[in-house]
């Protein structure tokens, strides 16, 4: 009776816990729209305006915009993950010429590191059918991420060359932000 009772518990606890994360992958697009927001904020305080010497130097990144308009809603949100993850890891190294509020970086950083936990917890990876268009995606991504790594590289990580890449992360945000938005 003890195992029994000991297995009803179990069952119990993977039920409520099962319903939990799919009530927070169902306000998933809600909790997307107030970190887009949160992190636009945060990409603003980090710096402040954007400085004159650096409108002379010109980047073209051109996001793949397509990544974001699949028919499936699985396949943005893992684009989104895989967005946040790149956006991410560019944010974490080699900031030292940035020269922005440490505070606000470290909460922007939190914010992305936490969406993307959220992601992962409820994007449904192993699904066969997605996974051709994922993988198409995930080279447009990479691409255009490398294309900003490589710039920060090539520039020696310089304040404009941080700037600059701030402003296209900002962009990048704003369309995922559009693309949520949709009903």
């Amino acid at each position: 009776i003890m195992n029994a009772f000991g297995l009803i518990q179990i069952c119990l606890i993977l039920l409520c816990t099962t319903t939990i994360s799919s009530l927070q992958c169902n306000h998933l697009p809600l909790q997307q729209k107030k970190v887009i927001e949160k992190s636009l904020k945060l990409l603003d305080k980090m710096g402040k305006r954007f400085p004159q010497q650096c409108l002379r130097e010109k980047a073209f990144f051109r996001f793949p915009e397509q990544v974001l308009k699949p028919r499936q809603k699985e396949t943005v949100k893992v684009a989104i993950e895989e967005i946040f993850q790149h956006i991410f890891y560019i944010f974490s190294k080699n900031l030292t010429l940035a020269a922005w509020d440490g505070t606000a970086l470290e909460q922007f950083q939190n914010g992305l590191y936490q969406q993307i936990e959220q992601l992962e917890a409820c994007v449904i990876k192993k699904q066969s059918h997605y996974f051709g268009s994922k993988e198409v995606n995930r080279m447009k991504l990479k691409k255009y991420f490398k294309k900003i790594d490589c710039f920060l590289k090539d520039k020696q990580h310089s304040l404009c060359s941080w700037e600059i890449s701030r402003a296209e992360m900002r962009r990048c945000l704003q369309l995922i932000d559009k693309v949520i938005r949709k009903p």
